[in-house]
């Protein structure tokens, strides 16, 4: 036998390199299980809400402070707020699971799909509003840490356990959860609460009902088959798209009353009143139109909305006060 008889070392993998092979693809499997399941607890937070959250938090530090809050201020009441939030979204996902089973939004969360358990998700929920108080209060200081667990303890026993499955109104009262941050925010730069706070809790407060309630009708269908009252499954698309509109003339009032109780400056008024002017007129036309795609266009602007008004807020401040 001569020694073509025999494979080179070109024409298959040498023994070190299969090892190394069958070495490594259980290592990827188990890195790759790792991530996804990293990625699972971080879909339980909700990071979209929480986006929007601190995108009300941060401006309100800046008119609290009259200017630029310190950098390690921002960071810290920034953590703390999303360790909160995170852990009562983790809260309302692991009571609401049954309800997300029918709903075709909700059906790809980790806890239908079964990525996590409701144990598993209700631990790690608990234990990120732990670390956000501690946190809180030891970065920042204790109103700020209560004043966060505060709103955990809203959304889940108010709105979550309560309201949601019982009442047509249920965000309009739950949506107070979703204004507390604001009040985190001032708290966590003057150490005390004012009246400028409370108005902007109000806008917040205000401002989600027409927010929800347009993506409520397009997914109106989903909450009727959860046996979820949301005003769009109760009500008619005319009495849905007048309360909408009721509310933001309101907002837009709101965001006027805090020019004056906050001292804004010209810069605030002039882009509350455009973007309020926009938001009036979104919801005319849907009143007028009465359609899912108008519905959904008004959502995605209220969005827009709330995160130009709170920017363009601190802007106001910064150059006033340099």
């Amino acid at each position: 036998m001569t020694s073509e008889s025999f494979p080179t070392t070109a024409e298959s993998p040498s023994l070190a390199a299969m090892a190394t092979t069958s070495l490594e693809a259980p290592a990827a499997r188990l890195a790759l299980g790792r991530l996804a399941k990293v990625r699972s607890y971080v879909a339980l937070t909700k990071p979209r809400i929480i986006e929007l959250l601190l995108i009300t938090t941060l401006p309100t530090m800046f008119v609290a402070r009259r200017g630029v809050p310190s950098l390690a201020l921002m960071l810290a009441t920034l953590l703390g707020g999303t360790l909160a939030a995170g852990g009562a979204n983790a809260t309302n996902m692991v009571i609401d699971r049954d309800i997300d089973k029918v709903m075709h939004r909700t059906r790809r969360r980790p806890l239908v799909t079964g990525e996590v358990t409701p144990r598993a998700a209700l631990v790690f929920a608990v234990a990120l509003e732990i670390v956000a108080f501690v946190q809180l209060w030891l970065t920042v200081n204790l109103l700020s840490a209560c004043l966060a667990v505060s709103a955990t303890a809203f959304y889940v026993f108010v709105y979550t356990l309560w309201l949601k499955r019982n009442y047509s109104s249920n965000i309009v009262i739950g949506g107070a959860a979703g204004a507390v941050p604001v009040l985190v925010g001032w708290a966590a730069v003057t150490g005390s609460l004012s009246w400028a706070p409370v108005v902007l809790f109000a806008i917040i407060f205000v401002w989600t009902p027409p927010h929800f309630w347009a993506l409520a009708i397009r997914y109106r269908d989903d909450y009727e088959a959860a046996d979820v009252p949301m005003l769009p499954v109760v009500a008619t698309f005319q009495r849905t798209a007048r309360q909408i509109l009721l509310y933001t003339v309101l907002l837009v009032a709101l965001t006027l009353v805090f020019a004056v109780v906050g001292h804004m400056g010209p810069l605030y008024v002039g882009t509350a009143l455009v973007l309020g002017g926009a938001f009036i007129a979104y919801a005319l036309r849907l009143r007028r139109r009465l359609d899912v795609p108008t519905a959904l266009k008004t959502f995605k602007f209220s969005i827009s909305y709330l995160s130009l008004l709170f920017v363009v807020m601190a802007l106001d401040v910064v150059v006033r006060h340099p």
